[in-house]
């Protein structure tokens, strides 16, 4: 077999050309970057800036245009059964696999985007995206990853031919198309897989591409470097020639000077140099375009892991009490304590849903749901806040609480921004509640591994956390409180980012009351596939339960970051979730800064297509 690989690499390599040279009068896009990427796998990548590298240098099936359209990529054209269930994708003729140096290696098929699925579902490959094959419902997806069938064979995607490639799907999926931008459903060529084994993704030359780059130079921590991929079916539309990407640790702190300097063309302006910015440069301070692919929320943590002197045991029976989380849901001034991450317009990011205003619009506006009618009273009123409190004293003390309880507040601890937001929650909060009742403690998690170091740990008890959607759906934003057993013990295990699903397997009856509800609800909402206002409303109703509850405290969506560059964003491809947004493709570096005129006018123009 590895011969005859070799033997087809050899003929490919002489037929096709090699990336040309990049000479003078090309289009080159120079930026900085200040932590480098952990894989170049995009079939495990799940972290936005990992799958970065997947987004630029692999086609998907289909791929989103400017305006949130779905439009062909590698799929010329495709259908769905009459029950719903099954998709046929036609793949372009003529497709090529390309290594670093831009030599054809061969065919893409649609075995490639089978091998690609089998790799992401085989457990020995610990994929952190397998959940997302699992959401699109993959006949047996879930099956082989559990192990419970062996034969791959068995799960519902098939190559028919070799430009022919089938899912099918264990009931109708009604955001399917858009799964399909996510790394776990992108291809990899077989032989090249099987032959690199574990090495794939390490390096560049331990990966093949067929998307609009190349990526032609990886010096960790030194240099990234993406060439346009001359080869591609779209190559019409790929207008930057070369991308260079220089780390730097400081990137934060230098990237604004070197902009000016003309030594790059795109940097971030972080608020302490913000004010000084508008006043001398104001009229090429732009922002990014509006995101509804990431929703900021604050979390109660369930499962308290920290260290003794800060008395996890006590923090666990006053998180269970519904009036001690309400009271500091009611006492937070969501407003307050955004001016840390959004000094100028807070107001435009704030949220009073998990699900972003706008993200999920087949039925309406899921945000607009009337189960989310009054949960704006859960929010910022400190009248009711010391009503809660006064509860909260005679029920807690009751079951054996002390105070004040220790609320261990987390961020990470190279992250300014996020440490001064955090500063003004515990000022605000312990200005309304009292710190006889509570006491805010601020917990600097390390700044590598934080996610795994104290989120998935459980090692804080109020947390700021995120989740990115996946998929063009509001089930999506049931995933980050989704129910975990484990197969073993049957016992839930905390993988919810509140870990508050293990609350079922313990003696607090009152959460557990309203998780078994929350669950049930949320099953309901999966199972309603083909009425769109009848899904929404379930879906609603689950929500709902979370914020007036006091779960879940809604924050923000992304802020628009303001920026200085030679890049107009809405050029680019746009979906409130998956890869689309951090593509180059359709982008072009222009002569001189967008400025802040020419940003107005193409948000605008952007906002009137959109429909908004």
């Amino acid at each position: 077999m590895m011969k005859k690989w070799l033997a087809l690499v050899l003929c490919l390599c002489l037929a096709a050309a090699c990336v040309p040279a990049l000479g003078e009068g090309e289009n080159v896009y120079r930026s900085l970057y200040s932590s480098e990427v952990s894989t170049l796998n995009y079939l495990t990548a799940s972290t936005q800036w990992d799958q970065t590298v997947g987004a630029n240098v692999i086609d998907t099936l289909v791929e989103y245009d400017a305006y949130g359209n779905v439009v062909p990529s590698l799929a010329e054209s495709w259908e769905t059964s009459e029950d719903g269930c099954t998709w046929t994708f036609h793949l372009r003729a003529g497709q090529k696999w390309y290594d670093y140096q831009g030599n054809a290696v061969a065919d893409v098929t649609a075995q490639d985007f089978v091998d690609g699925l089998e790799w992401v579902l085989n457990p020995a490959n610990d994929s952190s995206v397998e959940y997302a094959v699992e959401t699109a419902k993959i006949v047996n997806a879930s099956a082989y990853y559990e192990k419970e069938i062996t034969d791959f064979a068995e799960v519902g995607v098939k190559a028919v031919d070799e430009l022919t490639l089938t899912y099918t799907t264990e009931a109708p999926v009604p955001y399917f198309l858009s799964c399909l931008t996510y790394g776990c459903f992108m291809p990899a060529y077989g032989p090249f897989l099987s032959e690199q084994g574990a090495d794939f993704g390490t390096s560049n030359d331990k990966m093949l591409y067929n998307g609009a780059y190349i990526m032609s130079e990886f010096q960790p921590q030194v240099k990234h470097t993406y060439v346009k991929n001359v080869n591609n079916w779209d190559a019409e539309h790929i207008y930057i020639d070369r991308i260079e990407r220089s780390y730097n640790s400081d990137s934060a702190i230098i990237a604004p000077e070197m902009v000016l300097r003309g030594e790059i063309d795109s940097a971030s302006l972080s608020n302490d140099i913000l004010d000084d910015w508008l006043e001398t440069h104001g009229d090429i301070v732009t922002r990014g375009r509006p995101s509804l692919d990431y929703s900021y929320f604050y979390c109660f943590n369930f499962d308290p892991q920290f260290d003794a002197e800060y008395e996890p045991e006590n923090w666990l029976i006053a998180v269970n009490n519904s009036n001690f989380r309400h009271s500091i849901m009611s006492a937070f001034d969501r407003i307050y304590a955004m001016y840390a991450l959004e000094p100028t317009e807070p107001e435009e990011t704030l949220q009073n849903t998990i699900t972003p205003a706008g993200f999920a619009t087949a039925a309406g506006d899921f945000a607009a749901e009337a189960a989310f009618s009054g949960t704006e009273e859960n929010f910022y009123n400190e009248e009711k806040a010391l009503e809660y409190k006064a509860k909260a004293v005679e029920e807690l003390t009751a079951a054996g609480a002390t105070f004040p309880v220790k609320v261990v507040l987390g961020y990470r601890s190279d992250m300014s921004d996020w440490e001064n937001e955090c500063a003004l929650v515990k000022q605000q909060l312990e200005g309304v509640l009292g710190s006889d009742y509570i006491d805010v403690v601020l917990y600097a998690g390390p700044a590598e591994n934080f996610l795994r170091e104290v989120r998935r740990s459980g090692k804080y008890g109020l947390m700021r956390c995120n989740w990115g959607a996946d998929y063009a759906d509001p089930e999506t934003w049931t995933d980050p409180f989704a129910e975990n057993v484990d197969s073993e013990t049957g016992l839930h295990n905390g993988n919810s980012y509140n870990k508050m699903d293990k609350m079922l397997d313990t003696d607090f009856e009152e959460t557990k009351a309203i998780l078994t509800e929350y669950y049930a609800k949320v099953a309901e909402g999966k199972a309603s596939v083909t009425d769109f206002a009848d899904r929404y409303a379930k879906f609603a109703e689950a929500e709902a339960m979370l914020i007036n509850n006091a779960l879940v405290i809604p924050y923000k969506i992304s802020s628009n970051e303001y920026n200085v560059t030679k890049l107009n964003i809405f050029e680019g491809g746009y979906a409130g979730f998956g890869i689309t947004n951090i593509r180059y493709k359709g982008q072009k570096v222009l002569d001189d800064f967008f400025s802040a005129e020419q940003y107005e006018a193409a948000y605008a123009d952007w906002m009137e297509k959109m429909g908004y």
